[in-house]
């Protein structure tokens, strides 16, 4: 095995600084070693080089919280990614993806008609999530085993996978919005115990989505208990956020009790001084709980979750499609539900909308094409239609068959001055939250999938100082490699797999904005992936060395 040698790097050191320049040798996937560049001795004789020339070698950042198991496998997302030194990816977040799923195929021998007596959970969530995840360009159904697979030196950057809560239940349950009776929470179990024993990182929930809404605290307790009894953590979309997060976060701190399971809370936004006081009386009891934020003070999700209200069949698109075109449902949603979002629908602007044929038309929906929608606020396209807001987005729900999404400001609560208190805590990981969908271009999406982590280095440490640079890779790479246990990463040493992003500490920002949300970060211009390089002089290489990411197993 040949080696390859970064040369005159630094290395962030625990007091905030930087150190002399040190030469890294890198072999077979590992760092090999380091020495310090003046008076290293001979250097290996088969060495290629990669100069550093006084930059940053971190160890490679990795995105606790994005939706990227359809657009990981898409260059121009892996170069948003690697742009910003994030090297490895865990998705299946807020309890919806494609596994476990039945396979296509399968003998349909079960009661209800379906596969083995499991609903087609791939369909569904390719379906429901469409805005979100995308659609994966091969898998169509199968187990965590089959979709990590599809990651397996298919890509640049590695790919861990959270079993997602909702699609277990759905293989289960189909859409049926009631609690789960012992039966069904023992073949969910058994779900999500393969979907371990395949490699998953722990479980997600999407408290606040279906079919997980149904779920009542006995079923997140029986399937918790199984993360704990491997030490995986519970990763959740909590049931509400600002108003909603003192009983919400409660729920959370009962269920962890209950199991012993660790909980890190996803995308955890709001007044700091409230959200923070919960997690410290969670570690005050001796939980461990952890979370992730990100340094934006606008959120992205469907449309669908953002407007209706959950007593709709949302995990049903053809049901609740047709209700919405129901007068009678629809003279209760504008008297009972729609007067609450007021305040809302000037937050409101469209990210993607996907109509005709994208959208599944003929077949529902309407084929009329509303992407000039994209980018603008509901009330403009409203007025735009002839239409209220409520009405506006009742239109775009059936024309996109759900599939609209949207960006969205959040309230006053969640100030910059709370995003700087979030991040600066000990439980904090760095993740984006980021919609790739759709991939390839089109619409307006949040620009956090291309300058989250650009934005932590830039803004939160070389402007306002929240991190040092030690700080800064403690949150956006050790923690979160712990934290999910990817062994042998997380750290420059001896030893660890070779993922590493060269950071220029004067030049590094995010570029993406709203209006331009597609732009790739500055300042990350070389970077390595089990030892090779994926990008070089801030463009990609033709190397695909990603790995999927199995908890405990140092995979490079």
């Amino acid at each position: 095995m040949s080696a390859l040698v970064v040369r005159g790097a630094r290395l962030v050191e625990p007091d905030g600084g930087a150190s002399s320049p040190v030469d890294v040798t890198v072999r077979g996937g590992r760092v090999e070693r380091v020495a310090t560049a003046a008076g290293a001795g001979a250097l290996p004789d088969d060495a290629a080089f990669v100069e550093a020339d006084g930059r940053l070698l971190v160890p490679g950042f990795v995105d606790a919280h994005v939706h990227g198991e359809a657009a990981v496998l898409d260059e121009d997302v892996q170069l948003a990614m690697l742009r910003q030194g994030v090297t490895s990816v865990v998705v299946g977040q807020d309890g919806v993806s494609y596994a476990p799923s039945p396979a296509p195929g399968e003998t349909r021998t079960g009661s209800d008609g379906t596969a083995s007596g499991l609903h087609d959970a791939a369909a569904w969530a390719s379906g429901y999530f469409a805005a979100i995840n995308g659609e994966h360009p091969t898998f169509r159904g199968g187990s965590v085993a089959d979709l990590l697979a599809t990651y397996d030196r298919t890509t640049r950057v590695n790919v861990g996978y959270l079993a997602p809560h909702g699609t277990i239940r759905y293989a289960v349950l189909g859409a049926a919005a009631r609690a789960a009776t012992p039966a069904e929470t023992d073949r969910m179990r058994a779900l999500l115990s393969a979907a371990l024993d395949d490699g998953a990182l722990g479980m997600s929930t999407g408290l606040e989505y279906v079919p997980a809404t149904s779920a009542d605290e006995a079923e997140l307790v029986a399937l918790t208990s199984v993360l704990a009894a491997r030490g995986l953590p519970h990763v959740s979309h909590m049931r509400g956020y600002e108003d909603k997060a003192g009983p919400a976060f409660a729920e959370l701190v009962r269920v962890a009790r209950a199991s012993g399971v660790a909980t890190h809370v996803s995308h955890y936004h709001g007044p700091a001084a409230e959200l923070l006081g919960y997690v410290d009386d969670a570690h005050a009891q001796g939980l461990d709980v952890t979370f992730d934020s990100y340094p934006y003070l606008r959120g992205c999700s469907i449309l669908s979750m953002v407007s209706l209200p959950t007593w709709l069949p949302i995990a049903d698109v053809d049901a609740t499609v047709a209700a919405l075109t129901d007068p009678a449902v629809l003279d209760c949603l504008h008297l009972e539900h729609f007067p609450a979002l007021t305040d809302l629908w000037p937050r409101v602007t469209l990210a993607a909308v996907p109509t005709g044929t994208a959208a599944g038309a003929p077949h529902g929906g309407t084929a009329d094409d509303l992407t000039w929608a994209e980018g603008r606020t509901l009330p403009d396209v409203a007025a735009r239609l002839g239409m209220t807001p409520a009405q506006a987005a009742v239109h775009l729900l059936v024309a996109t068959r759900l599939r609209a999404s949207c960006v969205f400001a959040q309230p006053p609560t969640n100030s910059p001055e709370s995003v700087r208190a979030l991040l600066r805590h000990r439980a904090h990981v760095g993740g984006s939250d980021a919609i790739y969908a759709p991939v390839g271009g089109g619409g307006r999406p949040h620009p956090r999938g291309w300058g989250a982590f650009a934005r932590f280095l830039a803004e939160h440490v070389r402007t306002l100082g929240d991190w040092t640079w030690h700080d800064a890779v403690t949150h956006l790479s050790t923690r979160p490699a712990e934290r999910f246990a990817l062994a042998g990463r997380g750290v420059v040493a001896p030893g660890a797999v070779a993922d590493l992003a060269l950071v220029d500490p004067d030049r590094v920002r995010d570029e993406a904005t709203y209006e331009d949300p597609r732009r790739p970060a500055s300042g990350v211009d070389d970077v390595l992936v089990a030892g090779v390089p994926v990008l070089r002089d801030g463009s990609l290489t033709d190397a695909l060395p990603g790995r999927p990411l199995r908890p405990g197993v140092p995979t490079a």
